[in-house]
């Protein structure tokens, strides 16, 4: 027997009906118009992404559409309904989302449905915006493939949920919802825009656009260009005391430990001939990664030890040059002008950069300022690290918040 509570855990102290279960057909109606009339050009095709809800086609995906005929795609209307039937790893049951966006084109790919007068759509678009609750309604009605779920618009209608029976109500809980997601946007809007003043200023800095002096004014002396081995030794120390802080590397999180990484290990059971690495040593992945077309590598920050795989070229300083700084220096991408003249694009093997350890310290150029420089430039870049550190905590909080309110203000 279903045990659901008719009273939201949180709610505004004006409302206290109980709320009703309703099927979704009292609130929703399939249509399905296609294109025939040409009223949308072929430039309004829309799609909808777990990330951003219902876009543009064109510019999530930069489509040419060349070989696409529009005019037997389905019409969506702002303020409908939108069920899409692809599965990922969030949504394996497909994604139910309002049309915030515009009016325009959908492929058969999507179920369209009207919203009637008695329910309001960002209302029901909060509803099903928490992912446990979606996801449970639609296992019911649903029967998911290898890629794409099989599902009978009617049937999805025939779902029951709790809703308030008062419209005032829907409203305030819309509303209250929708200044969190405006906050949330703002603290996004804010950490690109940091985001982007850092790695423009930083490829002004390590390109020396941009020159700082010293105390007294001065200029610093002119950058050396050195060989990676005068800056760095290898670090190829095997896991001999079993460490099993096993490290994978992440464009925004660094060197990070796999299981909070992935969520599970994808590292062999034996991991004894693992390379372990301290707190403060480098490592390179050879492998394109988003963002990092040769390769990434980070600095270990999070963890006083760890190990990571033997495909990883590992490293630290070994003169009295600053960490801080290489490590602002490789994120700019300073050092990709160099690996790419020992290796070569299409050079690769199963995904790896075709270079070799003994050429990546003997045949790479690196640039080292002044040590009183790079002492300089780290602290100046680190402060805006801080300021991009600060926003993101800032915004991992409030999105934690808003799921706590989409938790407790509505019925399960």
């Amino acid at each position: 027997m279903r045990n659901t509570s008719t009273i939201p855990v949180l709610r505004f102290p004006e409302f206290n009906e109980e709320w009703k279960e309703y099927r979704l057909s009292e609130f929703l109606t399939r249509y399905s118009e296609t294109n025939k009339d040409e009223e949308f050009s072929i430039d309004e095709i829309l799609s909808l992404s777990s990330h951003y809800g219902i876009v543009s086609r064109k510019e999530l995906l930069e489509d040419t559409y060349s070989n696409v005929n529009h005019l037997s795609y389905k019409k969506t209307r702002l303020n409908d309904f939108v069920y899409g039937k692809s599965i990922s790893a969030s949504y394996p049951f497909g994604l139910f989302k309002v049309n915030d966006y515009k009016d325009g084109l959908l492929s058969t790919l999507y179920y369209t449905f009207k919203v009637k007068e008695n329910v309001l759509p960002k209302f029901l678009d909060c509803y099903f915006s928490h992912l446990s609750r979606a996801n449970n309604f639609l296992r019911k009605y649903v029967l998911v493939g290898d890629r794409y779920i099989t599902a009978d618009a009617n049937y999805l209608l025939s779902g029951k949920i709790y809703l308030p029976t008062q419209k005032e109500e829907q409203k305030k809980i819309a509303d209250f919802l929708i200044q969190i997601d405006q906050r949330i946007t703002q603290l996004k809007e804010k950490k690109e825009n940091l985001e982007r003043y850092k790695k423009g200023v930083a490829q002004k800095i390590f390109s020396q656009k941009i020159r700082f002096k010293d105390d007294n004014g001065n200029e610093f002396p002119n950058w050396e260009m050195t060989k990676f081995e005068n800056i760095f030794k290898r670090v190829s120390t095997k896991n001999k005391e079993n460490n099993q802080n096993v490290l994978t590397i992440s464009a925004q999180h660094g060197l990070i430990n796999q299981q909070e990484y992935f969520n599970k290990s994808v590292s062999a059971n034996d991991v004894t001939g693992y390379y372990l690495v301290k707190k403060g040593d480098f490592a390179y992945n050879k492998s394109y990664s988003k963002g990092y077309p040769m390769g990434a590598i980070k600095r270990l920050t999070k963890y006083e030890k760890g190990v990571v795989s033997t495909l990883y070229i590992c490293f630290n300083i070994k003169d009295n040059s600053i960490s801080e700084f290489y490590e602002h220096y490789f994120e700019s991408g300073k050092i990709n002008k160099q690996i790419h003249k020992i290796a070569q694009e299409g050079a690769r093997n199963h995904g790896l950069l075709n270079m070799s350890v003994v050429e990546f310290f003997k045949d790479i150029d690196i640039l080292k300022p002044s040590i009183k420089e790079q002492q300089i430039i780290s602290s100046f870049l680190n402060e805006i690290s801080n300021q991009i550190q600060l926003v993101s905590e800032q915004l991992e909080e409030t999105v934690k918040f808003k799921k706590a309110l989409l938790q407790k203000m509505f019925c399960v």
